[in-house]
């Protein structure tokens, strides 16, 4: 699986307000295939994306963008993975369907671990604000993949045909992201404030990184 990379040189950003700025484009696209992208993880590493598909879910380097894995997913005769996390320590995922109902992986060899209790797969405080998630959602809730960042003062949502918008401290809209190869009029886009970069995902398998500044 091929890699694209924008050259941060040629891109331009937009203001938002205080000193954050994001690209207008993406400085790295990870095509995982046709898949809806339903959730995404970053490794504790911060070398490896861990993405829900709306059948199973794929493990990618991020920086060669190569898949590593891909894990298989069925509940109640559905395939559709909507949350996704790591151990502490990455060597382990799970993924999270409707219901609940969880399956343990092993990051290392690809193959689902049949002993899930003695694991513990609620992140710590410092690993949940590391992962852009919402501090003040409850203990299962922080695996639910979220629809809303913050960046500084702006307000970054997925709405319908897997757009996003940024929405200012007035309440106004002031950029909308849109991805004309989107299908899916429901498709609400994962996103993730990870260390500087927005992380997107798209309804045709791309997961987007677009630079923080």
């Amino acid at each position: 699986m091929m890699l694209h990379t924008v050259p941060i040189l040629v891109l331009s950003f937009f203001a938002l307000q205080g000193s954050a700025q994001v690209a207008e484009a993406p400085s790295r696209t990870i095509p995982t295939g046709k898949a809806e992208v339903t959730a995404l993880c970053i490794s504790p590493k911060g070398d490896q994306v861990l993405v829900g598909l709306n059948n199973g879910a794929v493990l990618h380097h991020i920086e060669s963008g190569k898949k590593v894995h891909a894990f298989t997913y069925s509940e109640d005769g559905g395939t559709a993975v909507y949350h996704v996390g790591f151990n502490d320590n990455g060597e382990f995922a799970v993924l999270i369907g409707h219901s609940g109902k969880r399956t343990v992986w092993s990051v290392t060899t690809g193959k689902q671990d049949k002993v899930i209790n003695p694991h513990r797969w609620i992140p710590d405080p410092r690993t949940v604000k590391a992962m852009g998630l919402d501090m003040s959602n409850s203990t299962f809730d922080r695996f639910y993949q979220q629809k809303e960042v913050h960046i500084g003062d702006v307000l970054v949502r997925s709405v319908k045909n897997g757009s996003v918008e940024f929405v200012g401290a007035d309440g106004k809209v002031t950029r909308t992201l849109t991805f004309p190869e989107n299908k899916d009029q429901h498709h609400l886009a994962p996103l993730l404030l990870w260390e500087k970069q927005l992380v997107v995902g798209t309804d045709n398998g791309k997961v987007l990184f677009y630079d923080v500044l």
